[in-house]
């Protein structure tokens, strides 16, 4: 399953490691270990955020892929559940409009 994950870090721990050099470090080898399928980062609500797409097979993954983000820059982080649009058409939406109609 299709999760995007939005991981929002705290300015000074961000500016923290950034001025230590560590932050590009921390986040390339969590990038290593959770291979995500897609991932931007920008400025929202003005702190630096990133947006990542990654698969999970079950829930009980969430705490492995969240604990770097927590561990290594006190981040926020969010799990919302993604769909393509072959998994929106698997829900055969038509049928459900007419059912709910």
């Amino acid at each position: 399953m299709r999760f995007l994950l939005k991981i929002t870090f705290p300015v000074e721990t961000a500016n923290r490691a950034i001025k230590d050099g560590t932050f590009e470090k921390k986040l390339q080898r969590i990038m290593a270990g959770l291979r995500p399928e897609a991932v931007y980062f920008a400025a929202e609500n003005g702190k630096r955020t990133g947006f990542l797409i990654v698969n999970m097979q079950e829930t009980s993954q969430m705490p492995a892929i969240a604990e770097p983000f927590y561990l290594g820059f006190n981040a926020d982080v969010e799990f919302h559940p993604v769909m393509i649009p072959e998994d929106l058409a698997k829900g055969n939406l038509a049928s459900l409009g007419k059912k709910w109609a």
